[in-house]
């Protein structure tokens, strides 16, 4: 056997290799559930690995779709199950995992509930969140993962270690809206003509507002407290590692 012959051959076996150990042909089981819910209702995600997108629709249903996968054996995926308590009031839908055994399964969700409707809670580990079309959304926490807020009024509660935050307000409404992250920059976009008393924080990083800012004091040589326009619901900005900026809402951003 030639040595041209011999290299085909070492190649074709690595690339089989590689073939077979690709997550695109992770062995995947979905999960596909809608409840009836009343207007004002509430939804809570809890995940663990794997993102988490719950966007706004014109019914009164909260429709659960999410795709489990494991990289290493098919039967895994019975191992890590999908929870929901749903009543006409609320929806709970909780990721379990089993206890002191760890598993490689990721969930990925993608969840539509009424515009009206309050998102109560979403959170993952190891994973981003993204939010859009819902007026009232309250706490959203992951740990190594994102977080995106769109087309919102809040309060919103938005807290991750490492990731970033982007918050697009289209209204502001009373009371504390916030963004912490410690490895991550902070976007907050706001609409003009917007009121807000807004406190913000970098230990390492700049601050930029796109918006006027009448500044009553720097708590800090890194923070900085004022009033967007009249002043307002007050907008919490915290971050360690990462720059903080407050820029116009355009419908292109």
């Amino acid at each position: 056997m030639g040595r041209g012959t011999r290299l085909f051959g070492v190649l074709v076996i690595l690339a089989a290799a590689v073939f077979l150990a690709s997550p695109c042909y992770a062995f995947r089981q979905d999960f596909d559930q809608t409840y009836a819910i009343e207007p004002g209702g509430s939804l809570e995600v809890q995940n663990v690995n794997g993102t988490v997108e719950v966007n706004g629709w014109d019914r009164n249903e909260v429709e659960v779709r999410a795709v489990k996968t494991a990289e290493r054996r098919e039967a895994d995926l019975a191992r890590v199950t999908i929870d929901v308590a749903a009543t006409p009031h609320s929806v709970a839908v909780t990721t379990r995992y089993p206890q002191n055994d760890g598993v490689e399964v990721a969930v990925d969700y993608s969840i539509r509930i009424p515009h009206g409707a309050r998102l109560q809670l979403a959170s993952t580990v190891n994973g981003t969140l993204r939010v859009s079309g819902i007026e009232n959304v309250g706490s959203l926490r992951t740990i190594n993962g994102g977080i995106e807020v769109y087309d919102s009024a809040g309060p919103v509660a938005a807290h991750t270690t490492n990731g970033n935050v982007r918050l697009e307000l289209h209204r502001v409404e009373a009371g504390v809206a916030s963004a912490v992250t410690t490895n991550g920059s902070i976007v907050l976009a706001l609409s003009p003509g917007s009121h807000a008393n807004l406190e913000a924080r970098s230990l390492n990083g700049d601050f930029q507002s796109e918006l006027p800012l009448r500044v009553e004091g720097a708590l800090q040589p890194r923070e900085v407290r004022g009033k967007i326009g009249r002043g307002g619901g007050t907008i919490l900005l915290r971050t360690v590692n990462g720059g903080i900026r407050v820029v116009v809402l355009r419908s292109t951003v």
